[in-house]
């Protein structure tokens, strides 16, 4: 993908400084003199997730990318959006040059990311399914659609919709499943080669549509037999360029592209700055096609990371300023990523059925071989009782041994015996340990009894304060909410 020489010298001047402030100087030998009004401020700062300058393909796409990426593989929605100035970069930085493999950009590295940490996940199963969104003039387009061997649908036939449980998505989009990063890199190409591009005074191959790059993935254990699953959407947007029309000198149907790229860009700022005020409680999401597709990844579910593409000369300062307000104002949005799990009812069906059949050959076998008739269903009040008297017998010595014919009697006799210690500790003599004792045996066996998610949620109140262990904090779900400038 062809550019400019200097935005490939510009795109290239990075270094990390995490949660620094990008100054940009400007004197007044910079500034023309009608101008003269704006040379008041010496200097601008903006706050931002860090400064890339003087870093290569693969450094940028291991800082700011590969968590996402990472993060998309355990069930976290992602999305990596470029945006910026006309000209300043944003395809290079996505998708990268053709000329070089190291020049490879954002995408082809995710992909080859994703397959990658596959293999090394055997454990679980994963199906990848891609599309390649284009809005181009406020108009929905499948760029793979020539794949496709159902009859092509219209682009008035594609529409944003949204659904409980599965959020914005586009109806009429195509998904192609791929099983290899080379079937993906193939449908990347193709996808590549319909895109809408245009050549003006700022960049000769200019991207006159937004595009979305979407990874769809879904991943199942493979060792346990349970009817959990998680999924996830990986999108990464290549934003067409704000234009000067000025600068650009576009003239009819460029200027009229134009037009709707700013259009949209305006609404999306104006979408960023309504979730980042919290006292807004209307986000204008449906002003144009592209917040409305957005919408998971800018206020919702998801790990969102804006790299801002910007020209590091003082005749684009006026661009360069419009672009990290946009990428300050992103900083405030907060997003609540949580991993997206779903319940297989044919595998709870399946599940079901296979309990039932493995308690028939139980009983089958305990028949065979002479054994009392065993429950596999939640003790009783009196069975949890009898055992406490058996305990309570054997560790005085008038019961020799206690016979033990089913896991969950296992299960309550251990509770037993490890309260018998724990009031031993305490001293058993007085009335009130014995009565302790009592309460959090019958407090136990209850506890031995629930389905495990119930235990999970639930600790028996028998240990003392010198026995219990605080617990260290579990990790939490990343969420970089990080903005990047590229200069």
């Amino acid at each position: 993908y062809p550019i400019y020489n200097n935005t490939l010298m510009y795109i290239h001047k990075c270094v990390l400084v995490k949660f620094s402030h990008f100054i940009i100087p400007n004197g007044k030998r910079d500034l023309k003199p009608q101008d003269s009004r704006k040379s008041q401020l010496s200097s601008w700062s903006f706050q931002l997730a860090g400064i890339l300058q003087d870093v290569s393909q693969e450094e940028l796409y291991a800082r700011v990318c590969r968590r996402v990426v990472l993060g998309a593989l355990d069930g976290y929605n992602g999305t990596l959006m470029c945006f910026g100035q006309t000209g300043a970069g944003k395809t290079y930085t996505m998708t990268g040059s053709t000329e070089s493999y190291k020049q490879r950009g954002i995408i082809p590295r995710a992909l080859q990311e994703v397959f990658q940490e596959m293999a090394k996940r055997t454990d679980y199963a994963f199906s990848v399914h891609l599309s390649y969104l284009e809005i181009y003039n406020e108009i929905l387009v499948d760029l793979l659609s020539s794949l496709q061997d159902l009859p092509q649908l219209s682009p008035r036939g594609m529409v944003v919709v949204e659904e409980p449980g599965r959020g914005v998505f586009i109806r009429g989009l195509s998904l192609h499943p791929v099983h290899s990063e080379e079937e993906a890199l193939n449908l990347l190409f193709e996808g590549e080669m319909n895109r809408i591009i245009g050549s003006h005074a700022l960049n000769r191959n200019s991207s006159r549509s937004h595009c979305i790059f979407t990874v769809h993935i879904e991943s199942r254990s493979r060792t346990l037999s349970v009817a959990k699953y998680v999924t996830s959407k990986l999108n990464l947007v290549d934003l067409a360029g704000s234009e000067r029309l000025g600068k650009t000198g576009s003239e009819g149907q460029m200027f009229k592209e134009a037009m709707y790229i700013n259009k949209s860009l305006s609404f999306l700022e104006q979408a960023i700055l309504a979730l980042a005020d919290r006292r807004r409680d209307h986000v204008p999401f449906r002003q144009s096609k592209l917040t409305h597709a957005l919408k998971d990844s800018l206020g919702g579910n998801c790990n969102t990371v804006l790299v801002a593409n910007i020209y590091g000369e003082a005749a684009q300062i006026e661009e360069t300023l419009s672009t990290l307000r946009f990428a300050s104002r992103m900083m405030c949005v907060r997003t609540n990523p949580a991993v997206n799990e779903h319940m297989d009812p044919a595998q709870i069906k399946k599940l079901q059925k296979d309990v039932h059949m493995l308690k028939e050959e139980l009983s089958f076998y305990n028949t065979l071989v002479n054994r009392p008739r065993v429950m596999y269903e939640p003790l009783s009040e009196a069975q949890l009782a009898e055992i406490h008297s058996q305990v309570q017998r054997y560790l005085k010595g008038s019961l020799e041994e206690i016979s033990i014919i089913s896991i969950r009697q296992v299960q309550a006799v251990f509770a037993q015996f490890k309260l018998a210690v724990q009031s031993k500790r305490q001293g058993e003599g007085s009335p009130v340990s014995k009565k302790r004792l009592e309460s959090a045996s019958k407090s136990k066996l209850n506890f031995v009894q629930m389905p495990e998610r119930e235990q999970e949620s639930q600790e028996p109140d028998t240990e003392s304060q010198d026995t219990q262990e605080s617990q260290p904090p579990g990790n939490e779900p990343f969420n970089p909410e990080y903005v990047y400038c590229i200069i």
